[in-house]
C-alpha cells in the first residue's frame, strides 16, 4: 500500500475539516487515550441529552487517520446513542479486519478508511477516537 493510496484526498479533507474539534463548556463525559505504537493521543468530551450525543469535542494529537477518524465523529455521531456509535466502532473494526461491508448513514463514510485494510499496524490509529468517545460515554455523568 502506497502512503498516497492510504492518504487519499478524501480523507485528507476530513481530517483537514477537524469537525468538532475544540473543547466544549462543562462536557458530562471526558475521556483521554494513547496509542503508544504511533504516539497518537485523542481527547473527547460528550454532552447528552434524551440518551443521544447532544455535543461532541476532540482534541487529537496524531496522525492524518487518527484525524479523520474523531472529524468523522464530529459529523456523525452527535445525534446518536452510545450503542450506535458501539455499533459504528464494531462495523470499523470488522471492515478494518476482515474487509466486512459498513454500516449505513450516518456511518457510510468509514469506507473511506477501507485502503487501511491492507496495513494492519494503522488500525488502531482510526479506532482510537471510537474508543476514547466509547469511554467519554461511559464516564459520563447524566
Amino acid at each position: 500500500m502506497t502512503a498516497e493510496g492510504l492518504y487519499h484526498d478524501a480523507l485528507v479533507r476530513m481530517a483537514r475539516a477537524a469537525t468538532g474539534a475544540g473543547r466544549l463548556e462543562d462536557p458530562q463525559g471526558s475521556a483521554t487515550l494513547d496509542n503508544p505504537l504511533c504516539g497518537d493521543r485523542v481527547t473527547i468530551q460528550v454532552r447528552l441529552s434524551q440518551g443521544r450525543i447532544a455535543a461532541l469535542a476532540h482534541q487529537v494529537r496524531g496522525c492524518l487517520l487518527c484525524e479523520a477518524a474523531a472529524s468523522l465523529l464530529g459529523r456523525a455521531a452527535v445525534g446518536a446513542t452510545p450503542a450506535e456509535v458501539a455499533a459504528a466502532r464494531a462495523g470499523a473494526a470488522a471492515m478494518l479486519a476482515a474487509g466486512a461491508p459498513l454500516p449505513q448513514e450516518p456511518w457510510a463514510e468509514l469506507e473511506l478508511f477501507r485502503p487501511v485494510h491492507e496495513v494492519k499496524s494503522r488500525h488502531r490509529c482510526v479506532l482510537l477516537p471510537f474508543d476514547a468517545l466509547g469511554e467519554a460515554l461511559a464516564r459520563a455523568r447524566v
